[in-house]
């Protein structure tokens, strides 16, 4: 059977790359969503400058990118080795950016950094147990800090296709909003805000989008649980 990083690297050798410039006329953006210029923008995170942000799934470091310019120190993760040679061949003059091959519980069992966020847009929340990848992540926010992620709504099953579906890589934890918050509240995230944003126009389907926080020091947090239909 293929190993998940042979797997992962012959899927992202068929991804398109992303446009030079988006309909805004910017050169860097986020993208929550599977929808060119669709869904919120960065202020999902809060304050950026100064903070050091990771995320999980990086592919060619497009979204990270973006953060980078907005004065993040940003680190990406991504279990595929192509994806880090594109990344650095794109975004490698943007400062303050640094990308790293490894599979993400790896990484964050053998950091020994801390960050003020940790997102992760249809990567490894979505494809790696929570049970094991939640506390680690938890352990390695700070006071106060961000986890936020996207992945399809429940019952799409439009992807992964061509070689993820022959190794143990397309496992999905497709969870649905209520059931998110109820997880990380179990591990300890408080203010857990998770919600289907609609498509655009007439497309299909939606995007699960989860937000949640680790609890100031000294202080508690509420859960708010959010959905809507894809």
């Amino acid at each position: 059977m293929e190993t998940d990083t042979a797997a992962w690297e012959r899927y992202a050798e068929g991804r398109t790359p992303r446009r030079a410039v988006n309909s805004a006329g910017a050169t860097t953006w986020l993208n929550w969503t599977q929808y060119p210029d669709h869904g919120p923008d960065e202020s999902l995170l809060g304050p950026l400058h100064g903070r050091r942000v990771l995320e999980l799934g990086c592919g060619t470091g497009c979204n990270l990118a973006h953060l980078a310019t907005l004065g993040a120190e940003c680190i990406g993760v991504d279990i595929a080795p192509g994806q880090r040679w594109k990344a650095e061949e794109r975004w490698g003059h943007v400062p303050g950016l640094t990308f790293h091959t490894a599979e993400a519980t790896e990484f964050l069992t053998s950091s020994p950094d801390s960050f003020d966020a940790v997102l992760s847009i249809f990567g490894p929340v979505w494809f790696t147990d929570p049970q094991q990848l939640l506390p680690l992540v938890r352990k390695r926010l700070a006071p106060g800090g961000v986890l936020a992620f996207s992945h399809k709504p429940p019952g799409d099953d439009s992807e992964p296709v061509g070689p993820l579906r022959e190794a143990r890589a397309v496992s999905r934890w497709d969870y649905s909003a209520g059931e998110w918050a109820d997880l990380l509240a179990r591990t300890g995230f408080t203010n857990v805000t998770a919600e289907i944003i609609p498509p655009p126009g007439s497309e299909s389907p939606g995007t699960l989008l989860v937000r949640a926080e680790t609890a100031e020091r000294g202080g508690a947090g509420l859960v708010r649980r959010k959905a809507r239909p894809a």
